[in-house]
């Protein structure tokens, strides 16, 4: 990237701060102002329309505009009014989700019919697009700003690159909730009180030893569940007994002797959480066929989302439903809202509690 020249401070604007060498950004605007990126777009092209927007908090945006030498990037604004009605929608998966299969295919439902809806087209990237969107390297994403604004699908995304779409004002919005980077704006489903409520169920047949098997990351979607599974087990009386079993290959190192230790040692409800690929919930049914385990009768399973196609043979499992294509819907609306300059919100959308055929009430001859 090549630095800009140094300018000089103008009457009424302050210089930027001393050893600067890069344009100060909006999102540095908005973390010292102490407001959304959204709010300070508006402030700065002095939009009227749209959300009001205080005279105190238009002063703050002012004064911290002023106090960071921000100086609004041309070609950034002639390419902000350059819209042409396309949306991104990147997934950062080896295929493109187009199979009706795929975990992704509902958002998409969810996605295409929203767009179609607010009259915007759609462009698809995805991660495996040679020497496109998806190649390695530090601008790898750069060939969504062909649309208005991102969407992007994923459990693993570059937090660096996606940080550069947000810094630069690019309109992004994540299907999930993450963390990183800051600034981003993101959907996502509540899945703590979903996995809080799958746990109380558990507890309510009797359980008293659970196990939860999960991927050892720190992807959102994991950490929430992992969080309502702890606050089910708390809400029950259960914070001790509750193990978590963390793996980077959970059907290597699921065993039939690891699964008989637990149910020796008294655990008699196994909940997987669902991700991508499904490992979690894969490496229990393995397990459980391959120790003659009889699910209700001798351990409950729950699964943490739905159950993968290929594995739809077996009774439907108890745990909660994923509500895919309403937040695809929520994505494209608070992208449309970020391209339009307003403020974006969205609340966490609710999963439905599954009951399932996999729970039952714990063995008789359990001892607690």
């Amino acid at each position: 990237m090549v630095e800009e020249p140094r300018k000089r401070a103008r009457p009424g604007r302050s210089p930027a701060p001393a050893g600067r060498t890069a344009r100060p950004r909006q999102a540095e605007v908005a973390r010292l102002a102490g407001v959304s990126q959204a709010t300070v777009s508006l402030v700065l092209a002095d939009k009227r329309q749209g959300p009001a927007i205080s005279e105190e908090t238009r002063q703050k945006v002012l004064e911290a505009a002023r106090t960071l030498g921000y100086v609004p990037d041309p070609a950034a604004r002639r390419l902000a009014a350059a819209r042409n009605n396309l949306l991104g929608v990147f997934s950062f998966t080896a295929t493109f989700p187009t199979d009706v299969q795929h975990s992704y295919y509902p958002f998409l439902v969810g996605v295409e019919r929203e767009a179609a809806e607010r009259g915007y087209d759609l462009v698809l990237f995805t991660g495996s697009s040679t020497g496109g969107a998806g190649a390695a390297g530090p601008d790898a994403l750069n060939r969504v700003r062909l649309a208005d604004g991102c969407l992007f699908l994923g459990r693993h995304a570059p937090a660096e690159e996606l940080g550069r779409l947000v810094a630069d004002g690019f309109p992004v919005v994540h299907l999930g909730r993450r963390d990183e980077p800051e600034g981003l704006h993101w959907v996502g489903a509540d899945y703590v009180s979903a996995a809080r409520e799958v746990v109380g169920h558990l507890a309510g047949l009797g359980h008293r030893r659970m196990v939860l098997i999960r991927e050892d990351d720190e992807a959102p979607a994991s950490t929430d569940r992992e969080h309502g599974f702890r606050e089910g087990l708390a809400a029950a009386g259960l914070a001790g007994p509750g193990t978590v079993f963390r793996s980077a290959d959970p059907e290597r190192d699921l065993t039939p002797e690891r699964l008989r230790s637990w149910l020796a040692d008294g655990v008699t409800a196994f909940v997987a959480e669902e991700t991508d690929t499904s490992a979690p919930w894969r490496a229990l049914r393995r397990a459980v066929t391959d120790t003659g385990t009889d699910y209700p009768r001798d351990a409950s399973l729950a699964l943490l989302g739905s159950p993968p196609a290929d594995l739809a043979d077996g009774p439907e499992p108890t745990g909660f439903d994923i509500p895919r294509t309403r937040l695809g819907a929520a994505a494209v609306r608070m992208l449309a809202a970020l391209v339009a300059g307003e403020e974006a919100t969205e609340p966490l959308v609710a999963c439905a509690f599954r009951p399932g055929a996999t729970s039952g009430p714990p063995p008789v001859t359990e001892d607690w």
